[in-house]
């Protein structure tokens, strides 16, 4: 049997950001345990496919990267885990295209259920030796099949995952947060992640400071609801403490937060974000839809208006922030007069960018049995017109910058015809590219920080720059 330590492991995340945290958190546990991770595309001894199941479309991802792994290798062991597991497990079982399943709040016992995975397959292999040897024929052996599946609905305990580096070169995304309290009508995830849970403080400034020390100068707080971050925690703890304690480690530049519920924006929250230099001006506020009657479908907390008064409070404490949002198009029972609210309410607020999303049945969900689903290709139509107008809103933000000064923390180097440009982001996360000249290059390094003069734009979604003097 081939040694541990030189097992081959190839890992592939589906999903949203705290899917990808915790992907990188497992293979990172493997390379711990002494597991060679190799491209996904290679032949290895064991695939991890961290799924998601947010959608039809997430499911039938999933479904098909762990046929993809079966079909690349046979013999490896197939690790099937997260949210599509959590939520079929019976039918990945009964599919055959996973030898192991672990579900939510097991991730981080994955170099243990695959020592005792490979522990009973060396055993039953011994024992069909011996029957063999007996003269006794052996019957083909079945597929060993494990499961770690644990019913959300009472689990309470954060589990702790960690990094000591991430994927990214110069961002860190730290996972603080998991499970949701909201039951919002179109959502499974409460059901398949679980009831809220924060994770430690000490833990999470125990991973800045190891992330810091790595090089890291941006940290993105993230969680399937941040905004509930500390409200299970026996000793007091909120988001605003982990935002203060953050900025005091050294090293750390920038802090950006994830998905934020408009119910946590208080005039007290903006005003003390704003005093914490390093938090960006970037706020990717929930919506959903601008149509009170359709947030009230949604099972969604709060009006248009309230909304509306967030994105004033977030604009009175901040120059020009950039507020990004998700809008569901097609929601059951949503009319044309509806969605011309939505589209009149998105252009009178006037955000940075919006990420639109043709409204998806889930099985276990209230929306799902709702009367007047509205028609896929009408569904596409609404998806098409917010998408024109939020282009439009995009374009217009980035005209703001015309001829100004920003910071830019660089990242990567790309062609753009014979030229090579090194790009990064501002702290409204807006991507800038500064063209490489012999002069500047040793000042371009992903990782630098950099004070720019925007100059033009060089396609939809970067804007071209120059060094500012002394910058």
């Amino acid at each position: 049997m081939m040694e541990k330590q030189k097992r081959r492991a190839a890992v592939h995340n589906l999903g949203c950001k705290v899917n990808a945290y915790e992907t990188e958190a497992m293979q990172q546990l493997l390379e711990e345990a002494g597991y060679e991770i190799v491209a996904f595309e290679e032949k290895a001894d064991v695939y991890l496919i961290n799924t998601c199941s947010v959608t039809n479309m997430a499911d039938r991802k999933s479904r098909q990267m762990l046929h993809r792994a079966r079909k690349q290798n046979p013999d490896a062991v197939i690790v099937a885990a997260g949210c599509y597991v959590q939520e079929e497990q019976e039918a990945v079982l009964s599919s055959g295209d996973a030898d192991l399943i672990i579900g939510n709040n097991q991730k981080s016992r994955l170099v243990q259920l695959l020592e005792t995975y490979w522990n009973e397959k060396e055993r039953r292999a011994a024992g069909a030796d011996q029957e063999e040897h007996a003269g006794q024929s052996a019957e083909n052996e079945n597929r060993l099949t494990e499961a770690a599946v644990l019913d959300m609905s009472h689990v309470k305990e954060y589990e702790e995952l960690s990094l000591n580096r991430t994927a990214e070169h110069t961002r860190a995304f730290i996972k603080i947060q998991d499970g949701c309290n909201q039951f919002c009508s179109y959502c499974i995830i409460p059901y398949m992640r679980g009831r809220i849970r924060s994770r430690a403080l000490p833990d999470i400034l125990a991973e800045v400071e190891r992330l810091a020390a790595a090089g890291y100068k941006e940290v993105v707080l993230t969680g399937i609801h941040l905004s509930s971050y500390g409200k299970d925690l026996e000793e007091p703890a909120s988001l605003l403490e982990v935002i203060r304690q953050t900025a005091q480690v050294g090293g750390i530049e920038r802090i950006r937060l994830g998905s934020l519920e408009p119910g946590i924006i208080t005039e007290d929250f903006v005003k003390e974000l704003a005093s914490v230099r390093q938090v960006c001006p970037h706020f990717h506020l929930s919506l959903q839809s601008g149509c009170d009657a359709t947030l009230r479908r949604m099972n969604r907390h709060y009006t248009t208006a309230e909304y509306e008064e967030k994105c004033r409070l977030i604009r009175r404490y901040f120059e020009h922030p950039a507020i990004t949002t998700d809008v569901i198009v097609g929601f059951p029972g949503e009319t044309e007069q509806e969605f011309l609210e939505t589209l009149s309410f998105l252009k009178k607020i006037q955000l940075y960018e919006i990420h639109v999303f043709k409204y998806s049945a889930r099985k276990g969900t209230k929306a799902a049995g709702m009367p007047d689903q509205v028609p896929e290709q009408e569904k596409s139509s609404r998806s098409h017109v917010v998408l024109q107008t939020a282009g439009r809103m995009t374009d217009a933000f980035h005209y703001y910058y015309r001829d100004k000064t920003v910071e830019v923390l660089f990242e990567e180097a790309r062609q753009f015809g014979l030229d090579t440009y090194v790009t990064g982001f501002t702290r409204e996360y807006v991507k800038v590219a500064v063209k490489e000249t012999e002069e500047n290059r040793d000042m371009l390094t992903p990782g630098t920080v950099r004070t720019v003069k925007i100059t033009g734009v060089l396609d939809d979604r970067l804007l071209s720059a120059s060094l500012a003097p002394n910058g």
